[in-house]
């Protein structure tokens, strides 16, 4: 324990999670796994560099074997057979009583895009998670109301979604380094609950975000492997589902699910972090790869067909579950046509993924359960998946992937400040500890504020012209951030300053930033 060091505030009940035990095992998982991380976020870097100079990206070659020969996935567990429908959310914990309940087949428990990484968040979010595990969980607000798990519905399976590779814990240092995100999360929680799950007939099971590689992949099994064998779990109990979420990876789909073939669930299609990467790989390789108004590129976009038609054939042809995305839109109780609007976009969205093959998919709200289940159920029958439609018709070549000019659209004075607008309102919401916000009845969350930041520095340094003939200039941007910022003011949005410096500073600086988390990380670390 000397050196292990908690550098974060005393949370409520953290002591139940941060026992010496578990500390002393997230320690054992950074020791054995910090260094290989650190490479593989190095090669990140220089990939990306061939990529840009390139202007391609290609299925890998050496690996040619792994993807023509017939290898399935381990089966999976009885309780994660049946996805039609996954609400996502932080582990806050009314949100967490209300996804339990909410009807849906799993709940992703979101430590990554939907949470703020604050301390008190991170570990409030593993007593909460053990409640839950333990069915536990309840709430009494203030005001009196009372949230429980209700007897009278089947509580959705928990998936826990850890932080990605490249994010810190700045409140946990061993050996004066700080430990990585990802095996804080899943340490603590892997520690204290993969036991009690296993006697209750579940199983601890993981999303894995922001992979760009196999090798990543391979990384995060040895971990799940190293992880069972330290507390007497069997092996290939842990079960993993990808997002493939970034360009590189999903020229690697197979050889992600077969690094994990004996943990691993399937894959998700991560859409807007997928487009998030498509322009962080390629912002600075030419017109051909610049991308219109974000609210224009849609999921019938050929490039964007090719992914997820790529990876229901990937998944169904190896035995894994293929996941179906967000739709932003959502329901507002107060507002019925702003709800209409919400369920029509958000049935012809679940009912393309249906008719696609995908075995299920996500929705960021309760009131949308229905109609995702509906949708799934329309096309289920009485199956609980589709891993019998194997896709055989999909053939995707490189250059499908690649075909960012196919998008329709164009670079607008609207989208130009619709992109401020939410990057600084949803970064204020951030730091104020919100991962999650619903923004013109949209839920953001890390990805979309990522697409916002990254399209305006690539249409700067690609000298990109909007409608009204204006070249978007790093000034333009500024005198729109200013306007943006001077509105939100009446609005007294907490934080508003700093957010529009970190907005600022991920946008405009020449040295483009891989994450805006990581700067407006550095100012919540004492918090």
């Amino acid at each position: 324990m000397s050196q292990i060091r908690v550098l974060g505030e005393p949370v409520e009940r953290g002591e139940e999670v941060l026992t010496p035990a578990a500390l002393e095992f997230v320690a054992g998982l950074h020791r054995a796994f910090g260094a290989r991380r650190r490479e593989l976020l190095a090669r990140r870097a220089e990939r990306r560099a061939q990529a840009a100079a390139d202007r391609r990206l290609d299925f890998l070659p050496e690996t040619r074997e792994i993807r023509e020969s017939g290898w399935r996935v381990a089966e999976a567990p009885a309780d994660l057979r049946d996805r039609r429908v996954e609400i996502t959310g932080p582990t806050e914990r009314k949100m967490a009583i209300n996804a339990l309940n909410s009807g849906a087949k799993v709940w992703l428990a979101d430590l990554e895009d939907a949470n703020t990484p604050h301390w008190r968040n991170v570990v409030s979010g593993q007593v909460n998670l053990a409640d839950a595990v333990r069915k536990t969980i309840e709430l009494s607000t203030p005001e009196g109301k009372r949230y429980a798990l209700r007897a009278d519905v089947e509580h959705a399976v928990i998936v826990v979604r850890p932080r990605g590779w490249h994010l810190d814990e700045a409140h946990l240092l061993v050996d004066e380094e700080p430990v990585a995100g990802a095996l804080v999360d899943f340490g603590l929680y892997f520690f204290h609950n993969a036991a009690e799950l296993i006697a209750r007939g579940s199983g601890p099971y993981f999303y894995l975000p922001k992979l760009e590689s196999h090798l990543e992949a391979r990384l995060w099994n040895d971990v799940f492997s190293q992880a069972q064998a330290e507390l007497g779990i069997p092996q290939g109990t842990v079960r993993a589902t990808v997002l493939i979420e970034t360009i590189p990876a999903a020229f690697e789909m197979d050889e992600i699910l077969y690094e994990l073939r004996e943990h691993a669930a399937g894959l998700n299609a991560g859409r807007w972090d997928y487009l998030f990467s498509i322009i962080k790989t390629f912002r600075d390789s030419g017109p051909e790869f610049v991308l219109p108004d974000r609210n224009s590129v849609t999921m019938t976009a050929p490039f964007m067909r090719a992914y997820t038609e790529l990876l229901v054939r990937t998944c169904h042809r190896r035995g894994a579950f293929a996941m179906g995305g967000m739709a932003a839109f959502i329901p507002n109780r107060r507002d019925p046509e702003v709800t209409a609007t919400a369920l029509a976009k958000v049935r012809e969205d679940k009912q393309r993924e249906a008719e696609d093959g995908f075995d299920g998919s996500w929705v960021a709200h309760p009131d949308l359960v229905p109609v995702c289940r509906e949708v799934f159920d329309a096309v289920l029958g009485d199956e609980p998946n589709q891993l019998g439609r194997t896709r055989d018709d999909v053939q995707v070549k490189a250059e499908q992937l690649l075909d960012v000019a196919s998008a329709e659209g164009a670079a607008t004075a609207a989208g130009l400040r619709s992109a401020v607008d939410v990057g600084v309102r949803y970064i204020a919401s951030w730091l104020a500890g919100n991962g999650a916000a619903a923004i013109h009845n949209l839920m953001e969350d890390a990805a979309t504020a990522e697409i916002s930041r990254s399209q305006l520095w690539q249409w700067i340094y690609n000298d990109v012209g909007l409608d009204t003939g204006e070249p978007v200039t790093a000034d333009l941007v500024r005198r729109v951030l200013a306007e943006v910022t001077a509105h939100l003011r009446g609005e007294h949005l907490p934080h508003l300053d700093q957010a529009a410096e970190v907005f600022e500073q991920v946008t405009l600086a020449q040295e483009y930033p891989d994450f805006l988390t990581l700067p407006a990380y550095q100012r919540i670390v004492t918090t």
